[in-house]
């Protein structure tokens, strides 16, 4: 069964709010309120209340429909925020030498879905590890380059000291061989 809450024309941006929902999105509602309540974000308390809504929705189609339902069987199946609108909210601020700067305030609309079906698998999902598996894992991660700019230049250098001693094993290897091929004359020459 599945239970729809929304919550709309909410005070603040709506990437704020999605701080908030990215938080509890997949979670238990009992974890997801938790998280909700001790959230030193402002959009939280909003979102606990349409959470708090669903919750309610849910209870009252199980009633409608003659089933019980657990409320600790529930998870927070969807949840999402649309960017409202800020009509009648654009103040203006002081700014320097005289100026003023437009300034935008923005409402948001929250929705959330509960559900009490069976959670879907990840697609990508591994039994449970175990101990002796996560130091192997380690030895491979340290080996294995870092995205982003700031990693760019340490993964250059990591290469580069890397390369250096086999490098340094190939180089008198090299010189043998050339030496080898100089003073050998064939018998036919002589």
């Amino acid at each position: 069964m599945e239970a729809t809450a929304s919550a709309r024309y909410l005070r603040g941006s709506a990437q704020k709010a999605r701080l908030v929902v990215d938080m509890i999105r997949g979670k238990d509602v009992n974890q997801a309120l938790a998280i909700l309540r001790f959230t030193k974000k402002r959009a939280a308390s909003h979102i606990l209340k349409c959470m708090q809504s669903a919750m309610a929705n849910a209870n009252e189609a199980a009633e409608k429909a003659n089933v019980s339902i657990d409320p600790d069987e529930l998870w927070v199946r969807t949840a999402f925020v649309d960017r409202g609108p800020t009509k009648n909210r654009r103040r203006v601020r002081p700014a320097p030498q005289g100026r003023a700067y437009r300034e935008q305030r923005h409402f948001c609309h929250v929705t959330i879905s509960l559900s009490n079906d069976a959670r879907p698998a990840a697609k990508g999902a591994k039994p449970a590890e175990t101990v002796e598996s996560k130091p192997a894992k380690l030895a491979e991660s340290k080996g294995r380059k870092r995205g982003g700019a700031a990693a760019a230049p340490r993964a250059k250098r990591a290469v580069k000291k890397k390369e250096e001693p086999e490098a340094a094993a190939e180089k008198p290897a090299t010189k043998k061989a050339s030496k080898k091929k100089a003073p050998r004359k064939e018998a036919g020459e002589e």
